[in-house]
């Protein structure tokens, strides 16, 4: 009897193990997003683009799009390419937050923001940036309006209620001065495609979508089909785990996890092995020929997360490197290359003091070295990176890109330790330059490659 017993215990507990075992790798499996097909042919100007924010409240001392228009040519000088523009739109007054109210709560979607200027205004500037070469993006908001968008009076069955029949905020936020889309609505479909449609005839070359989370991946399949029958559009979501909006509606979108992982790594919570993990699981997920956003600021983080150098300390361009070289699509925020120091108020205006620094020229190199060096091109225009081994994995991260005649070779020391390390580099003969210092290098090296804490080396061919 006893031995029965003991036996029943011991079956008992293996099933109880396995049943864990296996909740945990489906748990674990679930977790992770399945890989998909992309049908998505970008715009072939977008083959090697950098994305720049772009703040007009906070921009110049006027916080107007004509006084914005005069930093063109400095921005061309910098080698930006799409200037995405935070909302342009008129802000709701009621229940606004702040004194001038935050540009996510959108009161018209086919006018300006008196305080940037006229549509005129706004015209004039896409016009001259396109002439100097540039691509105009629109941050556009598709699941919530201001409590006082025309729409609401005129079609409130557009928008979300409550029991009692009253438009409510997005659910699970305290953006209290917004309201709920209802995107069961087929007449929300047809206004949201004509105004999306308003702004790409007149000349807008693509959107940044605002938390699309919500919205049916089927708004935009559609909606690109008939922005594209104007002209190619380039198309971004704030998102990630809905990768089924990149198949059809979508050239790229946020890689936060990353981020949020490049920030722990700067922190010392994390180590390069995360960040390996992490890129290795990208790969099996997303198609070569998706873009994904790289950032280490933009505009939530900078005002609400911290700036760059809050987040991230001494480590801030060890990852700029990084994520200006592995594959992606690069995003600068406003500020950045002017070693911004400040968070910048989101409500309120509180202007960018513009200055030339050491990070001015640093970003103008790496925005060179991606516009000109195939390798480095986004999607499957692109090299793919291959890893290096060195005797330092744990703290090194190596790569190389390669693409016909070129090739690009990057060492990170990802930590707060100089590093001495013999990369595995047989493969890789050759003459290369330093993209910083211009010392012309052979493969491989006779030496071991030093690196101080957090430093990095660039090698071109």
């Amino acid at each position: 009897m006893k031995r029965r017993l003991f036996i029943s215990v011991i079956v008992l507990f293996v099933a109880t193990a396995l049943f864990f075992s296996c909740k945990q790798i489906a748990d674990q499996k679930k977790e992770e997003p399945e890989s998909f097909i992309s049908e998505i042919v970008h715009p072939d100007w977008s083959k090697n683009v950098v994305l720049y924010e772009i703040n007009l409240r906070q921009f110049t001392k006027e916080g107007t799009i004509t006084a914005f228009e005069k930093h063109l040519p400095r921005l061309k000088e910098l080698g930006v390419d799409v200037l995405w523009f935070m909302p342009v739109h008129p802000i709701g007054e009621e229940n606004r937050k702040g004194e001038l109210g935050s540009y996510y709560s959108v009161k018209d979607y086919q006018d300006i923001n008196p305080e940037f200027g006229t549509l005129d205004d706004f015209k004039t500037m896409v016009s001259k940036a396109h002439e100097m070469g540039f691509f105009i993006m629109l941050d556009w908001v598709p699941n919530h309006s201001a409590w006082d968008n025309p729409l609401a009076t005129d079609h409130p069955e557009f928008y979300m209620k409550d029991s009692t029949g009253n438009f409510i905020p997005p659910i699970g936020t305290d953006w209290t001065d917004v309201i709920q889309f209802d995107w069961s609505q087929p007449g929300l479909h047809d206004y949201m495609v004509e105004a999306l449609s308003f702004w790409v005839r007149l000349g807008v070359d693509g959107f940044r979508v605002d938390h699309p989370h919500k919205t049916p991946k089927e708004i935009w399949e559609r909606a690109r089909a008939e922005l594209e029958k104007i002209q190619p559009v380039l198309m971004l979501a704030e998102n990630e785990e809905q990768t089924y909006f990149l198949e059809k509606g979508f050239d790229m979108n946020y890689s936060w996890e990353l981020h949020h992982l490049m920030n722990r790594v700067a922190q010392g919570k994390e180590s390069v092995v995360s960040i390996d993990k992490h890129l290795k699981k990208e790969q099996k997920t997303y198609p070569d020929n998706v873009y994904r956003l790289r950032f280490i600021t933009n505009h939530d983080e900078n005002s609400w997360a911290g700036t760059i150098e809050e987040r991230m300390g001494e480590a801030h361009k060890a990852f700029a490197v990084f994520m200006f070289t592995i594959p992606g699509v690069p995003l600068m925020y406003n500020g950045q290359e002017a070693c911004l120091d400040k968070r910048l108020k989101f409500f309120e205006r509180d202007p960018i003091e513009w200055k030339e620094c050491e990070l001015t020229g640093f970003y103008k190199s790496l925005n060179e070295l991606k516009k000109n060096n195939m390798a480095l091109w986004n999607g499957d225009s692109g090299g793919a990176m291959k890893r290096i081994k060195t005797n330092r994995n744990n703290r090194i991260f190596a790569f190389s890109r390669e693409k016909e005649d070129n090739r690009v070779i990057v060492f990170i020391n990802m930590s707060k330790k100089a590093t001495k390390i013999r990369p595995a580099l047989e493969n890789l003969k050759g003459d290369y330059e330093d993209l910083f210092s211009k010392e012309k290098i052979q493969l491989p090296l006779i030496d071991s490659l030093f690196l101080d804490a957090w430093n990095y080396k660039v090698l071109v061919k």
